[in-house]
């Protein structure tokens, strides 16, 4: 009867502590953020610190961002394989930042593309757009660009944020992705400058704050487990 007895509470208590772990193991480590977070800070700024006063770096600082993605897939798969407990929400999450990643890889990759090849396909059929100055009446050839990418841009940072932060209801996160869709409005409203600056700020407050603070937790989290 001991034995049994023994038995029966020594398994109460294993089930207790897997409970306990699945719990523990919902929050983030707050990787992809902070890594999302600087990535697209520094490109909104940098970009905006150009625009700003008339300087280049030598190359499209939103490259960046595209090879931002093959950190964001190695931390991923990492981090699937430190976990010792998997939920379903995890696995989730984890394939909704690494189809953000993809998304953000493509959509840069179609704002540098879509203008050249535009303009190709307007000379191969004999056509030339031309854009006129209102006040010297001077025209000069028109180059292709996309309109309001910046927008574009900020449209998609609050996707993968938010989806986080109601899932786990952390506010922090569904504040920053707020703030994010404020600042993608405001964007309709200004030239391409201010609207790479709000991406630099969209950045800051939508990953970069949040994902601090989930840092901050995890490793807090962690300490206690190592107790």
């Amino acid at each position: 009867m001991s034995e049994q007895q023994l038995s029966q509470q020594e398994s109460l208590q294993l089930i207790t502590e897997m409970i306990q772990k699945a719990k523990k193991s919902i929050h983030e480590t707050g990787t992809s953020s902070i890594l999302w977070g600087s990535a697209i800070a520094v490109c909104g700024l940098v970009n905006f610190a150009e625009r700003q006063w008339q300087f280049s770096i030598g190359f499209d600082v939103w490259l960046l961002a595209m090879i931002a993605i093959i950190p964001q897939v190695w931390i991923s798969v990492r981090e699937s394989r430190e976990r010792k407990v998997r939920t379903h929400t995890q696995v989730v999450l984890n394939n909704v930042w690494i189809v953000y990643g993809l998304s953000i890889f493509a959509l840069v990759f179609y704002f540098n593309i879509v203008p050249g090849v535009t303009e190709r396909l307007l000379a191969e059929s004999g056509s030339q757009v031309f854009a006129r100055n209102t006040t010297t009446g001077i025209e000069t050839p028109f180059r292709s660009f996309i309109a309001s990418s910046g927008s574009l841009l900020l449209l998609l940072y609050a996707i993968p944020t938010l989806i986080t932060g109601l899932t786990h209801r952390f506010k922090p996160m569904i504040i920053g992705a707020v703030l994010c869709y404020g600042f993608f409005i405001a964007s309709l409203f200004t030239d391409t400058r201010l609207d790479m600056l709000f991406n630099g700020l969209a950045a800051i407050c939508n990953w970069l704050i949040p994902g601090l603070i989930l840092r901050s937790l995890y490793l807090k989290e962690k300490a206690g487990r190592n107790v």
